[in-house]
């Protein structure tokens, strides 16, 4: 953990993020805190004792906290006396993307190049509906995960996995010319617009658990409930609504997946496979960072239980090209 040491006697005090806070009872029936505090050099298990509601405040996971102790080994691991915490506040500077994994880029400028590309069809009906659509989603759109765990499940993952599709788009239209590109990037903008709503998630961007909406409906069906409501709304035709629909409905290939339909035309197809080609890529990339050259992963549900091989000879580090 990144503390700042204060005096000599151990005392420390920094900025983190609360991963888990529960309130418990000790044996003397004393009211304490119960909390893993983690930063990006790692994570503590930490004690708030004698725990007063009144005085010290309430916590919830992943919210961002100042805090004052001193660290102890218990049991051979290190542990935090907390003897003062707050929430912070603005004078703090403390930025979120410290302390939570995050998409890398700008939130505000991946959501500014999707809006800029989708106002510059020359279909001006795919041009209102995904506006439109973006704009009416614009605050969760930036700091909005993709998914509650698995690929980009991390602050802004919303954004970089509907960008780095949008590119994929551009550069596989410029090969097969006779597609519709329009329509397919508009697929790609749109295809998990539902998400949000779909998942309960802390200011801090991180999923907590499924709403009761994502677990009845799911968002392959809530997107295009929501494209044909802005449709109707904004005077976009259902020959054009039913094809974004249909590009929402079928982008997960296969009903095995929660697809309600297979994708019937060309553009859906490539949708379908751009985005699950992302997805795994991010994933792949995600578990072979965490072992060394040479060595395999364990065996990942995500990938069909498949083991992956590091064999070292990638840069794992290079980020990924989105402007």
């Amino acid at each position: 953990m990144n503390f700042k040491s204060i005096d000599s006697k151990g005392l420390v005090e920094g900025f983190c993020l609360v991963k888990s806070v529960d309130k418990k009872t000790s044996s003397k029936g004393d009211t304490y805190l119960d909390l893993t505090l983690a930063d990006s050099h790692g994570e503590i298990n930490a004690k708030l004792w004698n725990y007063n509601e009144n005085l010290h405040g309430v916590y919830e996971a992943n919210s961002l906290v100042k805090i004052r102790g001193t660290i102890s080994v218990y049991n051979g691991v290190d542990q935090l006396r907390i003897e003062r915490i707050r929430p912070i506040n603005d004078e703090d500077g403390v930025k979120i993307e410290d302390f939570v994994k995050s998409a890398g880029y700008d939130s505000s400028a991946m959501y500014d190049a999707l809006f800029d590309i989708a106002s510059s069809f020359e279909d001006k009906e795919l041009s209102l509906l995904v506006t439109t659509i973006l704009n009416e989603h614009r605050l969760a759109l930036l700091y909005w995960p993709a998914a509650f765990k698995l690929h980009h499940a991390i602050r802004g993952g919303l954004l970089l996995h509907t960008l780095s599709i949008v590119r994929l788009c551009q550069n596989i239209s410029n090969i097969y010319t006779f597609i519709n590109k329009e329509l397919l990037i508009a697929g790609a903008m749109l295809h998990d617009i539902a998400k949000i709503g779909e998942f309960q998630v802390a200011d801090s961007g991180i999923a907590t658990g499924y709403s009761v909406k994502g677990n009845l409906i799911g968002h392959l069906a809530e997107g295009a409930i929501i494209v044909r409501r802005t449709a109707e709304k904004v005077g976009v035709s259902e020959e054009t609504s039913n094809l974004i629909e249909h590009m929402l409905l079928s982008h997960h290939g296969d009903p095995e997946f929660g697809a309600a339909v297979r994708p019937m035309f060309i553009e859906a197809e490539i949708l379908s496979e751009l985005d699950m080609l992302d997805a795994r890529i991010y994933e792949m990339k995600d578990a072979v960072e965490g072992v060394d050259a040479g060595e395999f992963t364990g065996r990942l549900w995500s990938m069909d239980n498949r083991k992956l091989y590091n064999h070292g000879k990638s840069d794992l580090n290079k980020p990924t090209i989105l402007f």
